[in-house]
């Protein structure tokens, strides 16, 4: 092993792993009915996390730390002795972890030296890499995962470890560089990741989530996203004497899900693809209500959308003598596209950081969206970074490691660009 593959072991790697397998034993999933009601953390578990991590900025010497009453953790790294004038620049990720699966009492598995065969879980999960390009693509790594009863976590705990990880790094080896600040935030699964950000706070003109997957992938575009509510109002009656007055709104909901594009579902769509996506479902013979989400790249296509909703709620009333359906439209967020367009030097950036890493660089869109659009739609570009986390939201997600420490280089990169423009 070379030197600087020795140096790069000790002071990115190992440290990184720890750091890694130490934070996703942490439970942090958010809960959404809490965070619709507009309050943050929507679980306390998320400022134990964040209390957490601030303590360990502490512990590496920086004092410059806001913790918010809604935890988000803002720390902030002065310049180095003169490079005061060099652009300050700010990176992110968040603390939660999706709802969907269980992130509680997650027990990390450690393959090393990944020989490429099938990964067997508990519950009879399994990672196949003939089913898995990426997985296929990492023999000889190191390879994370949960033990199959829970999901991983690095989304985005490989993040939040990738930049306490650059941050020491930049610290240890007296890297010089401009103002760094650090933003960690709770309740981005939710969709209120930026509900309470101290935008006031942020002195960098520039932003990056590392919020994102495979490696060498960057991001500056994400779906327009739209939550609608639909609520079927029915007329109960004794089922035994239904007829003719009762009106059904679990039927009503049945019939207004099957006239959706079932074309146009996450399940069959991909790349720039939008959907419509039926998320919860719950009621009874007089009332019942549907949550919806919609995305599309595009501002006409979620227009478009929004307008099939509507038309199909009008049909379904028709179609029910009797009944009502409402439809309530909250928008989530928009494609950063255009924002970050506007801004070409925070990609030039980003673009330049991957390429001295040697790695070559990828374009995707994200099927999603992070905090970064947000925070784009608020002014401050903010393109997305890649973890090495992959199959996010399942018991199949899994983590690379060399990957994770790719994107600490990636970031470490960044740091010594900006450190340049004085």
């Amino acid at each position: 092993m070379s030197n600087l593959q020795n140096l790069k072991k000790t002071f990115i790697t190992e440290p990184l792993l720890k750091r890694f397998l130490s934070f996703v034993k942490i439970w942090t999933t958010s809960d959404s009915s809490v965070a619709d009601k507009g309050i943050q953390p929507s679980t306390e578990r998320q400022r134990d996390f964040a209390q957490l991590l601030q303590n360990e900025f502490r512990l590496m010497d920086v004092s410059d730390l806001t913790l918010t009453a809604e935890s988000y953790l803002c720390a902030r790294i002065p310049a180095s002795k003169g490079y005061e004038n060099c652009p300050s620049v700010c990176f992110l990720a968040h603390l939660d972890t999706v709802e969907e699966v269980s992130g509680k009492d997650v027990k990390p598995l450690v393959f090393s030296n990944y020989d490429g065969n099938p990964i067997t879980l508990k519950n009879d999960v399994s990672l196949d890499p003939d089913e898995d390009s990426a997985l296929a693509q990492c023999v000889g790594d190191t390879i994370i995962t949960s033990d199959g009863t829970t999901l991983l976590g690095a989304d985005d705990k490989a993040g939040v470890a990738a930049i306490m990880t650059s941050v020491e790094y930049v610290l240890k080896n007296a890297v010089p560089h401009g103002q760094i600040e650090v933003i960690f935030s709770p309740d981005e699964e939710t969709g209120h990741g930026m509900d309470h950000v101290p935008a006031g706070w942020i002195q960098s003109k520039f932003c990056y989530t590392v919020d994102g997957g495979d490696v060498g992938e960057v991001e500056a575009e994400c779906f327009n996203a739209c939550k609608v509510d639909v609520t079927f109002e029915g007329r109960a009656t004794h089922t035994g004497t239904a007829r003719p007055g009762m009106v059904n709104a679990v039927t009503m909901t049945a019939k207004f899900l099957q006239m959706l594009p079932q074309q146009e579902s996450p399940e069959t769509t991909d790349d720039y693809q939008g959907f419509y996506a039926p998320m919860e479902v719950a009621g009874h013979i007089e009332s019942a209500a549907v949550i919806l989400f919609l995305r599309d790249f595009e501002t006409d296509g979620m227009s478009r959308r929004i307008e099939t909703v509507k038309t199909l709620a009008k049909a379904t009333e028709a179609a029910f003598p009797g009944g009502k359906v409402d439809v309530k439209v909250t928008e989530q967020y928009k494609n950063m596209k255009d924002g970050i367009m506007k801004n070409p030097v925070v990609m030039e950036k980003l673009v330049q950081a991957v390429k001295n890493t040697g790695l070559p660089v990828r374009f995707v869109p994200i099927r999603g969206g992070t905090d970064g659009s947000r925070l784009t739609e608020m002014g401050f570009p903010t393109p997305n970074i890649f973890t090495g986390g992959h199959n996010f939201h399942s018991k199949k997600e899994w983590a690379s490691l060399s990957q994770m420490t790719s994107a600490v280089e990636v970031i470490c990169e960044l740091v010594k660009l900006w450190s340049i423009e004085k």
